[in-house]
């Protein structure tokens, strides 16, 4: 992992006029990764598009915001925190986030660190983004099991059979139609409601 998005939306005030604060771009760029630095929404989305991984140096307030503009683009990098004292102590009141970070990097990490960081980060992203394909498919699988089993029941009512037959007249109906079962219990569903209402 070498090219690096940084998101900052507020400069970094130093903590003394003479103390030079560590961001994120001096601390990767020392060890030899490519950062780019915005604070554009635009651009964020096409930096992202290109960054191996974004990292938010934003209060925890601001995060869920950049994440959900990263996702409207469609982005997939790992979502990693810079977690600082600026962007530590603005974030008091909302540690708890509804969105999931990949990651947390911090100024006093050294050099394997951030490596290492980076490494756990990208795997934990891959998990999630499993995790998440699977959810949508068991949401669906669900959804489909609700129609069918709605149909089966209708068809239980109507023709006075048990709910295996009810199944298996479905079954055989789909093959006939060459449709997905799910489909044409939707169908049956749909058109009993309209003969209902």
């Amino acid at each position: 992992m070498r090219s690096l998005l940084v998101i900052r939306v507020e400069p970094t005030i130093a903590a003394s006029s003479d103390a030079i604060p560590l961001t994120p771009e001096r601390l990767l760029g020392a060890n030899g990764y490519h950062v780019q630095v915005t604070d554009s929404e635009k651009e964020a989305l096409k930096l992202a598009a290109e960054a191996e991984a974004s990292i938010l140096h934003l209060s925890l307030a601001d995060v869920e915001y950049w994440v959900r503009c990263l996702g409207k683009g469609k982005v997939n990098t790992p979502l990693i925190w810079w977690c600082a004292p600026d962007t530590a102590s603005s974030s008091v009141e909302s540690c708890e986030v509804e969105t999931s970070l990949d990651g947390i990097l911090t100024p006093s990490m050294i050099g394997p660190e951030i490596h290492w960081t980076l490494h756990f980060a990208a795997k934990r992203y891959m998990e999630r983004k499993q995790w998440e394909q699977e959810r949508k498919q068991l949401q669906s699988r669900l959804e489909d099991r609700k129609w069918i089993d709605m149909a089966k029941a209708i068809l239980c009512d109507l023709k006075q059979i048990s709910e295996s037959e009810a199944y298996d007249l479905l079954r055989k109906r789909a093959m006939d139609e060459r449709k997905r079962m799910v489909d044409v219990a939707t169908a049956i569903v749909k058109a009993h409601q309209l003969l209902q209402s």
